[in-house]
């Protein structure tokens, strides 16, 4: 079965709780895929548990992607109220007016896409509660060790514009790759897809993967973005130059160091 009766619920879920990008049109990627995930983790744990079927391992999983939203959007909102820089940036990104057609667009595409994303659990819980457990323990292992990558490595970006707003984060985390925090959310998704590899069946899997796929390339598009905007903003900086040329991007030890081209220096990163 491709779409379970679930997917419909969570569906709405998602749909209500990614609505508030009609308040601000960035909330539809932001604080709203935060309490999307957040609520789709949520309802599929009150079901199971309504009917009997809750595993640890379930229970487990939805547990995570509950934190993992309400962190990753109660971050991002608290760091627009308490930060004059980032509001700035954000304001920049999004001054200009988008039509309610537009929106309406994206409200929904995203509102299927956080359902995609989450598939591989949600399937467990429609078609296989009992199912081998294995994956379902891997890949929450993995779902918590994205969630705390992306935890510190935001503490420690906040640490260092907070003694320094004219540097970017170069130190801890940030040594391993110059984007810690996609990569953790990379680890996240990885885990969350890891966690159906022994439920999915024929169709599910292109779900399943379509969901994973997409987020990846969320993450290169994020991490390319904010090269172009570091290259603006610290290019002139030696110091950063010779960073950027040495620190992976987005995955530790991978030797990718751009994704953008170098306008100054002329070269094709």
């Amino acid at each position: 079965m491709i779409f379970p009766a679930l997917t419909w619920v969570l569906l709405a879920v998602s749909a209500v709780l990614c609505a508030v990008g009609f308040y601000k049109f960035v909330y539809f990627m932001s604080v709203g895929y935060g309490l999307a995930v957040a609520g789709i983790g949520a309802t599929i744990f009150i079901i199971a548990l309504t009917r009997g079927d809750l595993t640890p391992a379930m229970a487990v999983l939805c547990l995570l992607a509950v934190v993992y939203g309400f962190r990753l959007g109660g971050f991002l909102l608290i760091r627009e109220i308490k930060s004059a820089a980032y509001r700035k940036t954000l304001n920049a990104q999004t001054d200009k007016p988008v039509s309610l057609p537009v929106k309406v667009v994206m409200w929904l595409f995203l509102a299927v896409l956080y359902v995609i994303q989450t598939s591989a659990i949600w399937y467990r819980e429609a078609t296989a509660p009992h199912g081998d457990p294995v994956f379902a323990w891997i890949g929450a292992a993995v779902m918590a060790a994205g969630i705390l990558l992306e935890a510190a490595a935001d503490r420690q970006k906040s640490a260092a514009k907070k003694r320094d707003p004219g540097r970017p984060a170069m130190t801890g985390l940030y040594k391993l790759c110059r984007c810690p925090n996609y990569f953790g959310e990379i680890l996240f998704w990885t885990g969350v897809f890891v966690s159906g590899w022994s439920i999915l069946k024929g169709a599910q899997w292109a779900v399943a993967v379509i969901g994973y796929v997409a987020i990846f390339f969320i993450m290169v598009s994020g991490a390319k973005r904010l090269e172009k905007r570091q290259n603006k903003n610290y290019g002139s900086m030696r110091e950063y130059r010779d960073y950027a040329d040495k620190t992976p991007i987005l995955i530790p030890f991978v030797p990718i160091y751009h994704l953008v081209k170098d306008e100054k220096e002329g070269k094709k990163s």
